[in-house]
């Protein structure tokens, strides 16, 4: 799912046409872009002319993730889906490792493990570090899904209003009495917000979706277990003037950011579904 992409695009698709699959096979790349202005539709037909699973599916206007996502389960008929976000790049052998868990028939999704591409030495890049580190560890616990999943096709679409799309799969698979499964081994690589305005940015819409799917679906992704989280924070602590400096004043700030969250939804009854771009969580490395 692309928006004005140019920048990774072509790498993301690079790296797709390089995964390292054995047991498993990739049928079809699609990417849908919707209201791109920078040359990603340009970059996707120039992989597809060379490649004939690669598609590219246009929307004129941004309508929301969700709306593309929906537009794509109209369009596939394969049984499992990997959905991936555009301004992520996934390792060697990820699609595999995400993929392998579905020989056993009871798993209906699986989550990747998202690894940031920000520097540990600065504040914000040590609690985006910190952040991730924490969905790791709850997702060894409960599976919580993000960046990159897989799923069985067993639903049309998913609600055109949700800001959370992984999130808002998860009870439409437990739903019809299937599994979710962690893939640790499934590692993409994501940027996290570089300065205070877009982490607050992209952080109050993620929780403000998330209190969308726990009242409209009746669902509670893991990470709302906030004793759960404190638990696997001081357990996994370690012996670094970061962790007793810079950690509680993450957690200060992320707390705030959920309260705004809370406060967009449940009193303003804002639902950010198509949602501003935090600019800073685009530029990629290169993957060796």
């Amino acid at each position: 799912m692309a928006y004005n992409e140019a920048a990774n695009i072509g790498r993301l698709l690079d790296a797709l046409q390089r995964q390292r699959t054995r047991r498993v096979h990739i049928d079809e790349i699609v990417v849908v872009a919707s209201g791109c202005t920078d040359g990603t539709e340009n970059i996707v037909r120039q992989f597809a002319a060379q490649d004939r699973r690669i598609h590219l599916l246009t929307q004129t206007a941004r309508q929301g993730k969700a709306s593309a996502v929906n537009l794509y389960l109209h369009h596939t008929t394969s049984d499992i889906i990997v959905l991936q976000s555009a301004d992520t790049l996934p390792l060697p052998g990820s699609i595999e490792a995400l993929v392998t868990p579905f020989a056993d028939p009871q798993t209906g999704m699986v989550g990747g493990h998202p690894v940031p591409t920000n520097r540990r030495d600065t504040f914000m890049g040590f609690g985006i570090h910190l952040l991730w580190d924490l969905h790791h560890l709850v997702s060894l616990e409960r599976p919580k899904m993000g960046e990159l999943i897989a799923f069985r096709n067993i639903f049309r679409q998913i609600p055109y209003d949700t800001a959370v799309d992984e999130a808002s799969i998860e009870p439409l698979i437990i739903g019809q009495g299937m599994q979710l499964r962690y893939a640790p081994d499934a590692i993409v690589l994501n940027k996290g917000p570089e300065n205070l305005r877009d982490f607050v940015k992209q952080r109050r819409r993620i929780f403000a979706g998330h209190l969308y799917v726990r009242e409209t679906l009746g669902y509670k992704v893991s990470t709302l277990n906030h004793w759960r989280i404190l638990r696997l924070f001081l357990k996994h602590m370690e012996l670094d003037w970061r962790y007793f400096l810079w950690a509680p004043a993450f957690i200060i700030l992320e707390t705030f950011v959920r309260a705004l969250g809370a406060y967009d939804y449940s009193v303003r009854h804002r639902n950010p579904f198509n949602w501003a771009v935090a600019e800073s969580t685009k530029d990629l490395p290169e993957i060796a």
